[in-house]
């Protein structure tokens, strides 16, 4: 499944001048989903 937040999870971890991330929203909307995904393709 892509999102466009797993694009936005790219071009943060590409940026040369990132900050620590802090993954904020509602109960059950994917937030975990989303972390673990990132973790097992990049």
């Amino acid at each position: 499944m892509q999102r466009s937040e797993l694009d936005d999870l790219r071009r943060w971890k590409n940026s040369p001048s990132r900050k620590p991330l802090i993954i904020k929203g509602a109960r059950q909307v994917g937030k975990t989903w989303l972390l673990k995904e990132f973790g097992r393709t990049n």
